[in-house]
């Protein structure tokens, strides 16, 4: 029997915080969620549905199919364990694949043995078998096997994914400091968008929020951008089955007369590379690019939108008192101009926030790299309705 078809636990991984919005998106895709948890979900299915989940999830990590949970103390359990399994169902003849793993066991101090073991026991349990010795190596572009062990609980899985799925592949220019595509697609996913109305992205450096906002209203899925998978370098595969699924990702987009999705940046190479990128994603004339500061961004009057700003956070000696005046000029602006909208600011900085001088609505916790972020959201009313000001 195949892994193809047999159900087993599948884990989805995703970066800290965004395990919400992959849950709302693994539902949407017509999957039972079992259990939600900080970086993932968990359900059932059989790797043809990882090839699904694989081509349409926008904030997932990782999608892992469970083959066997043990209880292990150390290293050498690791690889009694898994010698024993039978690989030659599992990898080609001839292969190539590779050890990732999560370890915290009390008995090792460097991931890098533990991924040794795993790939001893595979390797001499295929020698043993096929009388030859499979290629393995750390680049993600066959097979991939992964290692979970916390303490005496270990689970090995098949990596389906390989390369992370967070980054979604149209991204040939990515600019400084740029926000991992997985999170930028949870933070829309964050805001009451509705998809139709005017999505408004001042400050857009590499583009990526507005191509994502563009993505996703038009229902394009990252796996228009890829076409290499782990699950493809394993026994049994059958590529009728990906060809089917890639061909609904065409098939499924959608067209939205009349989306306004509107990009700027004061640096003109920013929106040269934000252009290229969204060529890259096919949206280009989906997006307009501007050149210009973000206080003289057009904001479409009579249809209220989205107004989502990511300014910097201050990381640098001596940006404190410049950063203070921009986002003293964030807050003018939206008061001013954006009426009827509402707004919203990623930010790294809570102190640097309190310039902005109006009370956020809420307060959306998000990580970008190790850095503790929120999305502050703002409902910008429009008339003569009293403002609300972030207290100092």
């Amino acid at each position: 029997m195949s892994v193809y078809t047999i159900p087993s636990e599948i884990i989805i991984t995703c970066p800290k915080r965004l395990a919400p919005y992959l849950q709302q998106e693994v539902m949407e895709l017509g999957f039972a969620v079992d259990e939600t948890f900080v970086t993932g979900v968990r359900l059932s299915g059989t790797v043809n549905d990882c090839i699904k989940l694989n081509l349409n999830l926008r904030c997932a990590s990782q999608v892992l199919y469970s083959l066997k949970k043990f209880e292990a103390g150390n290293a050498d359990t690791i690889y009694s364990q898994l010698v024993s399994y039978p690989w030659e169902t599992i990898l080609p003849d001839p292969g190539y694949f590779s050890i990732t793993s999560n370890v915290n066991n009390p008995t090792i101090n460097n991931s890098m043995f533990a991924n040794l073991r795993v790939k001893d026991a595979i390797v001499d349990r295929m020698r043993d078998k096929r009388g030859t010795r499979p290629s393995t190596g750390s680049e993600l572009t066959g097979a991939v096997i992964h290692l979970f062990w916390k303490n005496e609980t270990a689970e090995i899985f098949i990596d389906t994914s390989g390369d992370s799925l967070g980054r979604h592949g149209y991204r040939k220019i990515p600019g400084q400091a740029p926000m991992l595509e997985a999170l930028a697609s949870a933070t829309i996913y964050a805001t009451v968008w509705d998809r139709r109305s005017p999505f408004i992205n001042p400050m857009c450096g590499s583009g990526t929020l507005a191509i994502e906002a563009a993505m996703i209203a038009t229902n394009r899925r990252p796996g228009l951008f890829r076409n290499n998978y782990a699950f493809m370098h394993l026994q049994g595969y059958d590529e009728a089955v990906y060809f089917q699924e890639d061909a609904l990702l065409e098939e499924q987009i959608t067209e939205v007369p009349g989306l306004h999705i509107i990009a700027t940046d004061y640096n003109a190479k920013a929106i040269d590379n934000a252009k290229k990128n969204a060529v890259a994603a096919g949206v280009a004339d989906l997006i307009e690019f501007n050149v210009c500061d973000f206080a003289a961004t057009e904001i479409p009057a009579g249809v209220p939108g989205i107004f989502f700003v990511n300014p910097e956070y201050g990381e640098r000696l001596g940006d404190s008192k410049e950063l203070e005046a921009t986002y003293a000029r964030i807050g003018d602006f939206m008061k001013q101009h954006c009426g009827g909208y509402h707004g919203y600011v990623f930010t790294g900085n809570l102190e640097l926030a309190k310039k902005i001088g109006l009370k956020a609505k809420r307060r959306i916790e998000f990580y970008t790299s190790k850095i503790d972020c929120r999305l502050l959201e703002y409902e910008l009313y429009s008339g003569s309705r009293d403002v609300k000001v972030e207290k100092q």
